[in-house]
Parts: C-alpha cells; structure tokens; sequence
C-alpha cells in the first residue's frame, strides 16, 4: 500500500502558477503507476496525467501544455507544476497510485488506482 499526501495548493489568480506536492511512503518504482487527478465543484473526479515508474508522463488534452508532471525518486516525491491557471482549473486535487508489475500506467479507469491522498485545494480567481 501508499499512503500518499498533497501539498502545495492555494489561492492564484488568473494566469498563475502553483507547484503541487506528492509526498509517498511505501512506493517503489517498479511496483507502481502514479496520477495526478482533481475534482471541480459539481464534477466527477478526472485524470490530468499519469507518471509511469520510469517517470514517463501521459496527460489529458485539457492540461497539455499548462500542466507537467515530475517525479523524484531520490525524494519520494511527485510533482505537478501548473502554468496559467485559469477559474476553471479551480478544484481539489488528488495524487493517487495504481498498483503495476513494472510501474506501467497501464489503465485510464479511477478505480484501479487503489490508493489515494486527501487532496489540496486549488483555487483561481479571476
């Protein structure tokens, strides 16, 4: 199991930045499949990118470009760097890991990934 814990969110305006934190305890490379995820107010919980073991990346159309993924094995720690945010992108965020022989992201469905953080809020006014 992981046990996952975001950090880093907070309050921007239009056309900011934040950096979002993953910290991971129990992970290892080859045993997992890394995303990041948020829920916007009213919506179902979407997939941004997953962040395979060997730190390849996969994002979803809406966050190309603006939103990029990292992952530090030395530090145990998955990154989200987000560039001109707009009110849109104005939810809670999740980082969460499926589990994967290899560490593949092998699947798009929410529910495989088994294990998830509590999430932080980012919030973008306009």
């Amino acid at each position: 199991q992981v046990h996952l814990a975001e950090s880093g969110g907070g309050s921007v305006q239009t056309g900011g930045s934040l950096r979002l934190s993953c910290a991971l305890s129990g992970y290892t490379s080859s045993n997992y499949c890394l995303g990041w995820f948020r829920q916007r107010p009213g919506k179902a919980r979407e997939g941004l990118v997953h962040v395979g073991g060997d730190g390849m990346t996969s994002y979803t159309d809406s966050v190309k470009g603006r939103f990029t993924a990292s992952l530090d094995n030395n530090k145990n720690t998955l990154y989200l760097q987000m560039k001109y945010l707009e009110p849109e992108d104005t939810a809670m965020y999740f980082c969460a890991a499926l589990r994967s022989d290899g560490g593949y992201c092998t699947s798009n469905d929410l529910g495989d990934f088994r294990d998830w953080g509590k999430g932080t809020q980012v919030t973008v006014s306009s």
